[in-house]
């Protein structure tokens, strides 16, 4: 026993020592730190790059910002008519422009280019709320040279006219009612052949309006304004006063059936050259965009 005890004191310490000796250290917490030095790297960089943005955008031109604030009041609205629910709208299709007084400055735009045409078909819903004295100008398609290259117009007690290029056929059209109402109106350059449907029904035609005349490319097409110059100068004696939908173009003539068929919700076309899609449609003015499916619409109406 006296032999053995110093061993055993010998070997305790060297037990004791080794357990409470310390463990090196995991390379975790150092991946962790060096992913860390990473991402505040990468936030960094990105926290430059937004500065130098924003101080590149408070040298902006003042038109450069008028247009974005245009487009951050664009986006609120939608916003807000997307939480009000009743007001809101879903495209492409399910909309119409309201432009609920006569003036010179509310309309709708089409933001897109037409292409030469040799020939068209224009449709739509109108609801005239002019009480009468003329339904205006639902549409106006104006190039550079030619204010006047398509217009559907309804001046005063006049009758409604289809002008293009400036030359002018009476159309046998009434809207007066206050009602909805179908449109379509054909066209074609050869001996200027055109046909006039409301409702689906065909009220008349006629020829030798701008006969050879190909519709010029590149122009603005507006909704609710005549323009006397390219995308503007409009007059509010001329303005529409209402509610339009669904306003498609081709570039070639419907046939009667396909007329028929759109304007009794039982065949809906959308224009291969220019379809109603909101993305394609801008409101200005006070010009309101809002929900409406065309067919429930018209039996609500």
């Amino acid at each position: 026993m006296p032999f053995s005890l110093p061993r055993k004191q010998q070997e305790l310490p060297t037990r004791v020592n080794f357990s409470a000796a310390p463990a090196p250290a995991p390379a975790v917490p150092t991946a962790l730190h060096s992913k860390m030095d990473e991402l505040e790297g990468q936030l960094l960089a990105k926290v430059l790059a937004l500065e130098k943005e924003r101080v590149a955008l408070s040298h902006s031109s003042h038109r450069q910002r008028q247009e974005v604030e245009k487009e951050l009041d664009a986006l609120q609205d939608r916003v807000a008519e997307l939480e009000h629910g009743s007001s809101a709208y879903s495209p492409p299709d399910a909309f119409k422009i309201s432009i609920p007084i006569r003036n010179n400055y509310m309309y709708a735009r089409v933001r897109k280019a037409l292409p030469e045409l040799y020939a068209f078909t224009v449709c739509m819903w109108l609801r005239s709320r002019s009480g009468g004295s003329g339904q205006g100008t639902p549409f106006s398609y104006s190039v550079p040279g030619q204010a006047n290259e398509i217009v559907l117009l309804e001046a005063g007690h006049d009758p409604m006219e289809l002008l293009i290029n400036d030359k002018v056929a009476q159309l046998p059209l009434s809207l007066k009612d206050d009602g909805w109402h179908h449109i379509c109106i054909a066209w074609t350059t050869r001996d200027g052949l055109w046909s006039a449907y409301q409702d689906g029904e065909l009220q008349g035609s006629g020829e030798n309006l701008a006969a050879w005349h190909p519709i010029k490319p590149h122009g603005i097409l507006i909704l609710g304004q005549e323009q006397d110059t390219l995308g503007g100068r409009f007059d509010a004696t001329q303005a529409f006063v209402g509610d339009i939908a669904q306003f498609n173009l081709w570039d070639h003539a419907l046939t009667p059936a396909q007329v028929l068929g759109i304007a009794n919700c039982t065949g809906p076309l959308l224009g291969n050259v220019l379809p109603w899609e909101d993305k394609l449609v801008e409101a200005f003015g006070g010009a309101k965009k809002a929900t409406f499916d065309v067919c429930k619409g018209r039996a609500k109406a």
